[in-house]
């Protein structure tokens, strides 16, 4: 097991015996798909509610705005079923 020389001689291995693909692989491309995973594993948690505190789900309160924009219930509705979710 020899070295690489910098003018081309010498055998074709490089440090501690690997060839240039292997260095490619261990050096650069492992490093940077671990990044990516781990950048994929925290979006996945943070889309979950694993971490971050952030909720997706709507409160009901959200729920009833929207109805009301909708026009799915009256401002009599709204304002009935707001009061008894507030004082709930």
């Amino acid at each position: 097991m020899g070295y690489y020389d910098w003018d081309g001689t010498g055998s074709m291995m490089s440090w501690a015996g690997f060839d240039s693909t292997s260095m490619f692989i261990y050096m650069f491309l492992f490093p940077v798909l671990l990044i990516v995973g781990i950048f994929i594993l925290f979006k996945y948690l943070d889309e979950n509610n694993g971490i971050g505190g952030r909720t997706k789900n709507k409160s009901s309160i959200e729920i009833l705005e929207e109805r009301y924009a909708k026009g799915e219930i009256e401002k009599k509705e709204f304002e009935e079923k707001k009061k008894d979710i507030l004082h709930s």
